[in-house]
Formats: C-alpha cells, sequence, structure tokens
C-alpha cells in the first residue's frame, strides 16, 4: 500500500511517469522502509496504463467482494408448519443482571470531609 500511496502521490505532484527512485524519495521522506523489488514489480504493473482506468477496473473488483457486517447474522430455523422463522440474539433469553451497589469513598483515611 505504501508503494501505491507514493506512486498517487507523484501523479498528483504533476510527475506522470514516476519512477523507482521517485517512489523512493517520497516513502524516504515519512521515514517509511523501501523494498526494491516491490517498486519494480508495482512499476512493471502500472506502465503504458492511465491511473483513471486502474482506479475503475479496482472499483469493479472490490464490488464483487463479500464485505460482512459486524452485526452476526440472524440464524434461519425450519419451523413444523413448513414456514421460517429468525432466531439470533434478540431471540435469545434475557440475562439476569445482578446489580453490584458501589461502596460510597471514604474519607477516613484524609481525617477530614472536602464538604464539611
Amino acid at each position: 500500500m505504501k508503494v501505491i500511496a507514493a506512486y498517487l502521490l507523484a501523479l498528483l505532484g504533476g510527475n506522470l511517469s514516476p519512477s523507482a527512485d521517485d517512489l523512493k524519495n517520497i516513502l524516504g521522506s515519512v521515514g517509511a522502509e523501501t523494498d526494491e523489488d516491490k517498486f519494480e514489480f508495482f512499476l512493471s504493473e502500472v506502465k503504458g496504463k492511465d491511473i483513471t482506468e486502474l482506479i475503475a477496473l479496482g472499483k469493479e473488483k472490490l464490488a464483487s467482494v463479500p464485505a460482512g457486517g459486524g452485526g452476526g447474522g440472524a440464524l434461519v430455523v425450519a419451523t413444523p408448519a413448513g414456514g421460517a422463522s429468525t432466531a439470533g440474539p434478540a431471540a435469545a433469553e434475557p440475562k439476569k443482571e445482578e446489580k453490584v451497589e458501589e461502596k460510597e469513598e471514604s474519607d477516613d483515611d484524609m481525617g477530614f470531609s472536602l464538604f464539611d
């Protein structure tokens, strides 16, 4: 990702064909480590291609990637009547909440109270 970010920064800066040295200089300015093989591979893949077309192609590919939410899916259970019902976290038995009483802080340690 660092290599891609450096490439895009070089393009935004007006360099229409950044070299590996250009990308190293960009990443070196923020103290990021560099790997020569990654630069050469990336540059060989994007050589002669329009960045807007590459981004559009990437968006199409990304749209097909399944993205699961963190909400925990509902479980579908077949009922004897032939229908389906959902059972999930909302259908679970409510847990009994035990109330823990907080102790009032004692001023005995200091020998006086702030509000006396």
